[in-house]
């Protein structure tokens, strides 16, 4: 049995590394988007015993890669108007709609049990700069196209591109979020300019990379 205390302590603990990994991707983070992000990782926790929405369980371990993972790619989004694609239980959707509340986030699911904790996710913390959409991607249309179309751990990037290029604007790109395996053979087949770039994650003893991709 967890106390009151320790609950505390914890909570406490994990605020100061939020706000000490913010700091290192050069975020600038109030203390209202700290506890939602803690609070969200409460819900993702809490939901999961049911919902089954990480293999991830430990909480410690969720911070680091759920939440520290998802914060590195703050930077490298652009624009307004982001899509995150296969958003699971919002991972990097939500992180991202909490520390870019001024950009709109479409999060797209086609498994309704991962949709319906996305919507519970955005009435609790109230973020009203998040979309919901239970929908296959493919039979996806949206009326105002993308800045960005993002991804984590949702296909292979050349499936990345076939599946999700039509929802990008005339400058648009797409962000794939990988580990060590870059797929090299795959992107070259992927008719798109592109960059890769390693990114460090805090507390993470592996390698994560960030590959951008857009039209010439």
């Amino acid at each position: 049995m967890i106390t009151l205390d320790c609950l505390n302590n914890m909570l406490d603990d994990s605020k100061v590394k939020v706000r000490q990994v913010a700091e290192k991707f050069n975020l600038t983070v109030t203390d209202e988007q700290i506890n939602q992000l803690l609070e969200y990782l409460s819900l993702l926790k809490k939901w999961n015993k049911t919902y089954n929405l990480t293999a991830i369980t430990g909480w410690d371990e969720m911070l680091v890669k759920h939440i520290f993972d998802s914060m590195s790619v703050v930077s490298f989004i652009k624009g307004k108007h982001v899509a995150d694609i296969g958003s699971g239980g919002g991972l990097p959707g939500i992180v991202l709609a909490i520390l870019l509340p001024e950009t709109s986030f479409v999060l797209l699911d086609s498994v309704g049990k991962k949709t319906l904790f996305l919507k519970h996710v955005k009435r609790v913390l109230d973020l009203k700069n998040v979309i919901v959409l239970n929908i296959r991607v493919e039979n996806y249309q949206p009326e105002i196209p993308f800045d960005s179309v993002v991804s984590r751990a949702f296909s292979s990037i050349d499936d990345f591109y076939h599946l999700c290029q039509h929802l990008l604007a005339q400058n648009g790109q797409m962000i794939a979020m990988k580990g060590a395996d870059l797929e090299l053979e795959a992107l070259a087949q992927v008719p798109m300019k592109n960059e890769a770039f390693e990114v460090d994650v805090p507390l993470l003893d592996a390698k994560r990379h960030v590959v951008r991709m857009w039209r010439s």
